[in-house]
């Protein structure tokens, strides 16, 4: 694929994902075109399950994030539906067979799967939490696995000792589908424990914990009450604060009766599960087709990481380029808009990869430079930043244009960008 000023995107890796626009107003479905994607109730990111919503789809290259794939999608449509046909709108336009496509946990089915692999196309991706039993990652423990030599960027200037550790291991996983029909699917399952994620998980749960004990011991003060006057009411309670505080796996119980025949709550967390879930913490699992010979655990491990580049994209539509609010009635209109927007993500992307890929042709292998931000640290230029500062350009003209146009440069880092983007001043 190539692109404009001769520059070539690597369309080797796609990295998927979906999000969702949440939108207020009266979409009646007979009112709207029923040859776009339709503004409809759904499974809204934000959560606003009040609001209709319309989705939209974006896939970006490995190299540099570049957007090589969008689209717009009904509000009611399941995420899961969609890689296929993503999949293949991208093998056309990319002009592309075989690629490796990553994405989250929607895109595990043992359908997408199937496909996928009948497409010679590669995956990974990574399994919903619900489908690994906890005991898979309590058994090996971290010592078991290998390490990984992956630093993040957000702690690439940490000492050596603060940066977090990774480590993976594999076996494989046969995943069977909904239907008895359904051949079972045997891919690799990549094992990944994370330090960081271990202790972060550790405190969530000390905290949850412990809320969790302050509400069932005044449920146990307020047992054969006023307000919990039966065993009845006491159990509703009880499974309330156990949904609420999340401790339903742990949680035990048990509904006495007084002398006075009134009910009393004994409850306990049970041990053995907690040793569980704390041996847990800081795992997830990657499934993948990719050959062991082509890429071991680690570089699948290390291929997923670049997930969260779709994740910022959109975090960028949804910012700088202000994808949301919207004023349109039309369905159709709305997608022609999310479609214009992505072209403008599209620029916003190669104007990044450009000044990044130039810092490193000069010699700043970690794609830094300083004169962005006022107290003049060394930071990756983000695309908000370039068009911060090349925003605030001034070009002088003067009536009829009897003389040239001048361009007024108040600052250095604005001719340090124009030299990396290669634009001739002249």
């Amino acid at each position: 694929m190539k692109f404009p000023r001769g520059t070539s995107i690597d369309t080797a890796t796609l990295h998927w994902d979906m999000t969702s626009m949440s939108l207020t107003g009266a979409f009646d479905s007979d009112g709207q075109d029923p040859d776009y994607p339709k503004v409809a109730c759904g499974h809204p990111k934000d959560r606003r399950v009040d609001l209709k919503q319309i989705q939209a789809g974006l896939g970006v290259s490995a190299d540099g994030a570049v957007p090589l794939l969008a689209t717009a999608v009904s509000g009611q449509t399941g995420e899961i539906t969609q890689v296929v046909p993503a999949m293949a709108r991208f093998q056309k336009t990319a002009a592309v067979k075989r690629f490796l496509m990553t994405g989250d946990s929607k895109l595990v089915s043992c359908d997408n799967l199937t496909a996928l692999s009948g497409a010679q196309v590669e995956f990974i991706a990574p399994l919903a939490a619900p489908a690994t039993d906890a005991s898979v990652f309590a058994a090996p423990g971290p010592g078991t696995a290998g390490r990984v030599e992956y630093v993040p960027l957000r702690v690439a200037d940490r000492p050596t000792m603060d940066r977090p550790d990774y480590r993976v291991m594999e076996d494989t996983r046969t995943l069977t589908g909904k239907r008895r029909s359904d051949p079972p699917i045997t891919v690799r399952r990549i094992l990944v424990y994370s330090a960081g994620n271990a202790s972060a998980q550790a405190k969530a749960r000390d905290k949850r914990l412990s809320k969790a004990r302050e509400d069932l011991d005044k449920l146990a003060r307020l047992a054969g009450g006023r307000y919990c006057p039966t065993r009845d009411k006491v159990s509703a309670k009880t499974g309330v604060t156990a949904a609420r505080r999340r401790v339903t796996d742990c949680l035990r119980t048990h509904i006495a009766d007084r002398p006075d025949g009134k009910p009393a709550l004994i409850w306990h967390f049970d041990q053995d599960v907690l040793d569980t879930q704390a041996k847990a913490d800081g795992w997830y699992a990657l499934v993948t087709n990719q050959e062991p010979v082509k890429a071991d655990a680690a570089a699948v491990f290390l291929a997923y990481k670049g997930q969260p580049q779709a994740e910022r994209r959109y975090s960028e539509l949804k910012g700088p380029l202000a994808v949301a609010p919207v004023f349109l009635h039309c369905n159709k209109r709305i997608a022609a808009l999310l479609h214009v927007l992505m072209l403008a993500l599209l620029v916003y992307s190669l104007t990044e990869r450009q000044v990044r890929r130039a810092l490193e042709r000069d010699g700043s292998p970690d794609g830094r430079m300083t004169g962005l931000y006022p107290d003049n640290r060394r930071e990756r230029p983000t695309a908000r930043m370039i068009f911060y500062h090349l925003g605030e350009l001034d070009l002088a003209t003067s009536p009829g244009n009897c003389t040239p146009q001048v361009l007024h440069i108040t600052r250095g880092v604005q001719l340090h960008l124009l030299d990396l983007l290669e634009i001739n001043l002249a």
